[in-house]
């Protein structure tokens, strides 16, 4: 099976289309998204409606903290990701709150496991931004591939029979065999607003027969993002940020 590994969608429409449409030009048995389909962007009602569909068509869909925050107002954000929670709210109908408060936290299959943060403790979404701070979800479970997002960032971790974490090293666009000897924990990056200087979508694709991961970049339309976001009044930061990746 190949799984092609969405996650922060962040409400970025563009984004989400051309990851998509990627995705259809590919041999694809089964999309995973993580989660953060709203918040930042302009775009929540077409990009949760997306998801839901896809979820109607077998897709697995997880819970990030920012569609968590449209129910729960305490959620803690910074100003701007506040400011367009509290946008996006009252754009979505009944039926769109009730899709996203009823994703779940975690989702395992097999030996893969699905989570918008970390494994352990996923409603405290933790960054996993080092070896220390993956070792916590290698500890939680015996999952052999952990797959998150969260942090804008992708990554790539390994936990050895020595018993200690390595940060792997991987090139975008070319399959890395997860070698059986050891656990994996992938941090996929961002659909809709990258943060690791590449302002290209990212996602991933794992095909569990051949045991490969691929981390794939594609190109969009980020200035329409950033002038919609601009015409709503939202704030800038966010749309300088998608043209700078940052």
């Amino acid at each position: 099976m190949r799984i092609a590994i969405l996650t922060d969608i962040h409400a970025n429409r563009e984004a989400l289309e051309s990851v998509l449409e990627d995705i259809r030009q590919r041999s694809i048995d089964r999309i995973v998204c993580l989660g953060d389909i709203v918040g930042y962007g302009p775009d929540p009602v077409w990009c949760v409606e997306t998801m839901m569909r896809l979820a109607e068509k077998g897709a697995v869909v997880v819970k990030g903290n920012h569609d968590h925050a449209i129910e729960d107002a305490g959620e803690d954000l910074n100003s701007a990701a506040r400011r367009v929670i509290d946008w996006t709210r009252p754009q979505l109908t009944p039926e769109h709150h009730a899709f996203l408060a009823g994703l779940p936290m975690i989702h395992r299959e097999g030996d893969l496991l699905f989570v918008h943060a970390s494994a352990n403790s996923p409603s405290d979404w933790i960054y996993v931004v080092d070896a220390a701070r993956a070792r916590g979800s290698f500890a939680v479970c015996d999952a052999r591939a952990i797959f998150c997002g969260h942090r804008h960032v992708p990554d790539l971790m390994s936990f050895g029979r020595d018993g200690e974490v390595h940060r792997q090293r991987f090139v975008t666009g070319h399959p890395l065999p997860l070698l059986s000897s050891r656990r994996w924990l992938a941090v996929v990056g961002s659909v809709g607003q990258p943060r690791d200087g590449n302002p290209k979508a990212a996602y991933a694709i794992f095909d569990t027969q051949k045991n490969e991961l691929e981390f794939l970049r594609v190109s969009y339309d980020a200035a329409k993002t950033a002038a919609k976001l601009r015409g709503l009044g939202l704030p800038e930061s966010l749309a300088a940020r998608l043209m700078q990746g940052s």
